[in-house]
């Protein structure tokens, strides 16, 4: 028997050798026999590849503008629908922009990878937020609906024991912080505890107050809102078009020139808006109806700020050209250009203290909750302490203190016996039968319940 040869190959018909003696398979010669530049089962070939060229900074920067800009007409677009729906939803916008800008400038501490297993560090957090916002949705609630939460038998105890539910709630947080302390990471654990109080007095309380502006009438929450955007885009354009001079170097592109121009045209803005807003009682009456819109309106006796008066202008010295002896203006045009200077003056400090931050913890932006514009931080870093000022100015300049009905109940129900309360019933009952608003039928009706009790 002849001895089987070995490492001898044979040439089959309609098969191709590779270089290494393997038989090609269906796919070896489809692949070797493609057109150049064409695709195989595997993607491209090796040698026929499209390198795709690196995009430019310019057509980075293209990208980035086109993205801002868009993003930019959908807030917009957004805020103005909210403002003209209601005040419920404006309400409902910076109850998010609290919760997610809490949730930035928290997220940008540095957390040791050996600290991220700690029992309860996260859930702290937003414990602290739920038990805050809690107690400051609560002061509100009960301030401005006394007449509504005061009345109504279930929430009146939630009404009348609220600071001390509050702080029992955050005593509670205060325990499992302490009992959650575990040896080796006490500099991390205390360093998050004093940064959540940082981050809920910098965005929660002043946030808070912002709400407030909500219920004292739409135009203390859109005018300053609105002088703090202009004069953002006012100092931006002011700064391209004749800037020199740096203003600060946590910000190197700010100017001087820039900061007094967007200050002035600021102020203009701010007078002529005014103008136009206090004609309209849906911006100017406090809320009354959380179901009012801008077609629906509001009712509302208006605060005298927004009643033109007459103004008489000194006679001496004498001037050359003729002078009216008076004008009339309305207060609020006046107290506009103490915004308008705030919004432009100390307001931009709050954006150059989230610079700081940001420098800090080397982060460009706080999130990228906005595509095109970083976080919602970095877009309300200013809002926060402008809306925190138009709050305290409005309360110690413009606010008309008087009894309201809600007042009136709170210390009927806080001050007074049940007997006395009754007594008080009676005769304003009495009262309102000699004014002609209550029957003779209804008042011996009440009589008599009253006797029979």
């Amino acid at each position: 028997m002849a001895k089987p040869r070995r490492n001898v190959k044979f040439q089959h018909r309609g098969s191709v050798s590779n270089g290494d003696g393997r038989r090609q398979s269906i796919s070896d010669i489809s692949e070797g026999t493609s057109e150049p530049g064409s695709p195989t089962r595997n993607g491209y070939s090796g040698k026929d590849e499209v390198e795709i060229p690196p995009i430019s900074e310019y057509e980075k920067k293209k990208q980035t503008f086109i993205t801002r800009t868009i993003w930019t007409f959908v807030m917009i677009a957004v805020f103005f629908a909210a403002m003209l729906s209601g005040h419920i939803y404006v309400i409902g916008i910076v109850t998010a922009v609290q919760i997610v800008s809490f949730k930035e400038v928290i997220a940008i501490a540095n957390v040791p990878s050996r600290a991220k297993n700690l029992r309860f560090t996260r859930s702290l957090n937003w414990y602290f937020l739920g038990t805050t916002m809690y107690f400051l949705y609560g002061e509100s609630v009960i301030y401005y609906f006394k007449h509504i939460v005061l009345v109504d038998k279930v929430l009146l105890p939630f009404a009348t024991h609220h600071r001390f539910i509050s702080f029992m709630l955050y005593v509670i947080g205060f325990v499992f912080f302490v009992g959650s302390l575990e040896k080796g990471h006490y500099r991390f654990q205390f360093t998050q505890f004093a940064w959540t109080h940082m981050a809920l007095y910098l965005i929660v309380v002043q946030a808070h107050f912002i709400m407030n502006n909500i219920f004292e009438g739409m135009i203390w929450f859109f005018i300053p809102v609105s002088l703090v955007i202009t004069n953002d885009i006012f100092a931006y354009i002011c700064g391209i078009t004749f800037g020199r001079t740096q203003l600060i170097k946590l910000s190197p592109k700010k100017t001087v020139e820039g900061f007094v121009g967007a200050w002035i045209l600021t102020i203009v803005f701010g007078y002529a808006m005014t103008n136009v807003l206090m004609r309209y009682k849906y911006f100017i009456c406090p809320v009354n109806d959380l179901g009012a819109n801008i077609f629906t309106g509001l009712e509302c006796t208006p605060n005298p700020v927004f009643l033109p008066h007459t103004y008489h202008l000194p006679t001496w010295p004498p001037l050359p050209i003729p002078v009216p002896a008076t004008f009339r203006i309305a207060p609020m045009q006046f107290h506009i250009l103490v915004f308008a200077t705030f919004a432009s003056l100390i307001a931009p400090f709050g954006g150059f203290f989230a610079s700081g931050l940001k420098r800090t913890f080397k982060v460009k932006d706080f999130g990228e909750s906005i595509p095109g514009h970083g976080g919602i931080t970095d877009r309300m870093d200013c809002q926060f302490i402008m809306g925190f000022f138009a709050f305290m100015y409005y309360q110690s300049f413009i606010a008309v203190y008087k009894a309201s009905v809600g007042n009136v109940i709170e210390t009927a129900i806080t001050g007074l016996s049940p007997e006395e309360q009754m007594e008080v019933v009676k005769g304003l009952t009495k009262y309102l039968f000699n004014q002609g608003v209550v029957t003779e039928k209804a008042l011996e009706c009440l009589n008599s319940a009253i006797r029979r009790r």
